[in-house]
């Protein structure tokens, strides 16, 4: 992800930076169902989802627009956010009929609020979510999600399930508010860095 915002706000005419990059949000939107299904509180969970989508807003918009608050897109946390909450209507529903307008329903307001990745991370969020139970066809049909894209820079978003593949189920080393952090940290940074470059 670092690598992919550095290429964009820095180097926006080295593509292989973003190439790199476009790997990063299949690996959240992955982690973040299984974060769902081990999660204690998913309430908690969607709260502070929240509360770092609102405070790296402004960062967000600082270093990708130059402003400290626009509209036309919001980071990604809003994205990761309204894919929690659908995990959670998805839960407490049975019916496919009923699962299927509350994807289609979430995908509607991610393109409204013009998240990061919008609808269509959204569907990613649930082709994981749908094939947990089946890796390999969730990660196939993840794999070929990268390719709904206008632009083939996420073409490149495929390898990302070749690391996922190796996941083994297990807990790694607790550093949630770490990258919590980081995201608008590193944000932050960039645009410093972009305005000390062009002075």
């Amino acid at each position: 992800m670092m690598i992919d915002h550095i290429g964009a706000v820095l180097f926006p005419e080295e593509l292989m930076f973003r190439y790199i990059g476009r790997l990063a949000f299949p690996i959240f939107c992955f982690l973040l169902v299984e974060g769902v299904y081990y999660t204690h509180d998913i309430r908690l969970y969607m709260l502070r989802l929240g509360m770092f989508a609102v405070i790296s807003e402004v960062p967000y918009d600082l270093a990708f627009h130059g402003t400290a608050l626009e509209f036309e897109g919001q980071n990604v946390f809003f994205t990761l956010l309204l894919g929690v909450m659908l995990l959670y209507l998805l839960e407490r529903d049975d019916e496919w009929p009923i699962k299927i307008m509350e994807v289609l329903l979430v995908m509607w307001v991610a393109g409204v609020l013009r998240t990061d990745y919008g609808y269509r991370g959204i569907l990613l969020i649930s082709i994981f979510y749908f094939f947990h139970r089946n890796r390999l066809a969730g990660l196939a049909i993840g794999a070929l999600w990268n390719y709904l894209w206008y632009n083939r820079i996420q073409e490149y978003g495929a390898l990302a399930m070749i690391p996922l593949a190796l996941y083994n189920g297990e807990r790694g080393r607790r550093m949630k508010y770490f990258f919590y952090v980081f995201y608008p940290l590193h944000l932050v940074i960039l645009f410093a860095i972009s305005r000390m470059i062009a002075r």
